[in-house]
């Protein structure tokens, strides 16, 4: 397999380009500058969704299920959220299922164009979003301008990989509870139950109720949440510090004043998502 024959090339072939791991200073230093910031910056994530995108919206499947037959996926466009298990180059990284249930590494090449920061480093949930293709190193050099070592990927030569036109961070609500500065500004997905609708752009999610974590404060600013409380969904967007003056200014919300009054109390300068997409969960 390719992790076992590249162990001793690791500190030679991550270069922090297309997949970057951010470090304790790294960190350290976002949790002092970040939560002092109250708008959105111009460095901001922010992705445009493609038709591609939202047709993986509608195939949005388990990486157990696409380790159990990655090759019926062959031509479809999908969205798998799992660990990054390993970085190969700066251009591919493996996701893996569960290696204690038998599950299958699951090769993603990184046609994004957009660099990674791995919180977590190898162990960072991200989702992924592209299309199941075989695996023919010279097509993948020409079509997108790589520059991949044959010898690194020789075991992959006509096997399905993803080819990732979107890749965003997928912390789950009480990872951004616990450290909201690691994904400020940042556009990420998050998976969760819908716990509370508060009004018809405005709601709360959580990942798992049981464990009496935090809600995450969810704002849909283009249109209403066509959800319902406790349905299970993936909700993408940049998250930020709530900020009454600065939403307000922002993003004409029209909500009644007992509502804006309520979440200014509760979640003022706690992280909110500013939501773009909302699509089933595959779980």
């Amino acid at each position: 397999m390719i992790t076992n024959n590249l162990t001793d090339l690791w500190p030679s072939i991550i270069k922090r380009m297309g997949v970057k791991r951010m470090g304790s200073a790294t960190l350290a230093i976002a949790a002092v500058i970040l939560p002092a910031c109250a708008s959105p910056t111009p460095e901001a994530n922010v992705e445009t969704e493609t038709p591609k995108m939202t047709e993986a919206m509608e195939n949005n499947v388990t990486a157990e299920d696409l380790s159990e037959d990655l090759a019926s996926y062959l031509g479809q466009t999908v969205a798998v959220r799992e660990e990054v298990e390993e970085v190969v180059t700066d251009y591919a990284f493996l996701l893996n299922e569960d290696q204690l249930f038998g599950g299958e590494e699951i090769l993603i090449i990184n046609a994004s164009g957009q660099t990674v920061d791995l919180v977590d480093g190898e162990g960072t949930d991200v989702q992924v979003t592209g299309e199941v293709r075989a695996f023919v190193l010279a097509d993948l050099e020409q079509e997108y301008g790589f520059d991949l070592d044959d010898d690194l990927f020789v075991d992959y030569d006509q096997q399905p990989v993803i080819i990732a036109e979107s890749i965003a961070l997928s912390p789950d609500p009480d990872d951004i509870s616990d450290s909201p500065a690691d994904y400020y500004f940042r556009r990420i997905a998050v998976e969760g139950d819908v716990a509370t609708l508060l009004g018809p752009n405005v709601a709360t999610l959580d990942e798992e109720a049981l464990f009496g974590g935090e809600d995450l404060l969810v704002i849909h600013p283009e249109e209403n949440f066509l959800v319902k409380e406790g349905e299970s969904v993936v909700m993408t967007g940049t998250l930020q510090a709530f900020v009454a003056a600065d939403i307000e200014r922002d993003y004409d919300l029209t909500w009644d004043l007992d509502l804006q009054e309520q979440i200014e109390v509760e979640y003022e300068n706690r992280p909110v998502l500013i939501v773009d997409s909302v699509y089933p969960s595959a779980m």
